[in-house]
């Protein structure tokens, strides 16, 4: 903790959340669109799945912390997806499991505080011959498919409606945009700056139409330490200063039209 409090947005998950601090990552972006109003935590844990997500969620966010986060963006599913291998080991998980453990990390997420917010992002789709490309056919006993992704994005997306949690189908919305195949992806799996982009406009989407109280949406909410100073640029008239508090950068009036 450094001084005053903010509101805490925590981003937790495997990979896609591990690398969205990448640049044009979306949690690149969304840190930058929340400077001075919301500190953005990553909390993301390359190839885990949702099994080794509930070993750690007590530390990941205990009850007893003095601050719980005002929004966890929640990522877990593509690696569960992946088919299983014959030996037994490696990342898959049956949707029957992948469904009740995610149930019991939402629940658990949600009983920290009645201010806590939860968004769910579900498995984006791949590209599975860009995949092929990148990895060759090291991990072609244990794929992971597009189809495999859809079904186990449906499958969190009707869980929340279950659990009243908001729900991000990334699986549908990456895939209506014009080449997402090509454009979306690093490796045919993580998403590039394009299929960032994606995400935080579903997101900036999401936090605009909901009704919480106070508001998470990035234009709503107050700026750290607003006051006018002596101390800012002069302005025009040579007499008064420019208070820069609320100035909206020229690469984030992309996201002002959601």
């Amino acid at each position: 903790m450094a001084g005053k409090s903010r509101p805490q947005f925590v981003l937790f998950g495997s990979s896609i959340v591990q690398m969205s601090y990448n640049v044009g990552g979306w949690g690149a972006i969304l840190a930058d669109l929340y400077a001075r109003k919301a500190d953005v935590v990553l909390r993301g844990y390359a190839g885990w799945n949702t099994r080794m997500a509930l070993g750690i969620l007590e530390q990941v966010f205990p009850q007893d912390a003095a601050i719980h986060p005002s929004l966890v963006i929640l990522y877990f599913g593509g690696n569960d997806a992946t088919n299983p291998h014959p030996s037994g080991l490696g990342a898959h998980v049956p949707l029957p499991e992948f469904v009740e453990n995610m149930r019991k990390i939402i629940l658990h997420i949600k009983s920290l505080s009645d201010k806590t917010r939860i968004i769910c992002l579900t498995s984006p789709p791949v590209n599975e011959e860009q995949v092929a490309e990148c990895y060759g056919s090291g991990f072609a006993d244990q794929a992971r498919t597009n189809e495999g992704c859809r079904i186990y994005a449906e499958a969190l997306v009707q869980l929340c409606k279950e659990l009243g949690v908001e729900a991000i189908n990334l699986w549908t919305a990456i895939q209506q945009r014009n080449n997402w195949a090509n454009d979306c992806f690093m490796d045919g799996i993580h998403l590039s700056a394009e299929g960032s982009k994606v995400v935080i406009q579903e997101i900036l989407k999401v936090l605009k139409r909901v009704d919480w109280e106070p508001s998470l949406y990035w234009l709503s909410m107050p700026a750290e330490f607003p006051e006018d100073s002596p101390c800012y640029t002069v302005g025009p008239d040579g007499k008064t200063t420019l208070n820069v508090t609320g100035h909206i950068s020229i690469w984030q009036r992309q996201w002002l039209d959601i």
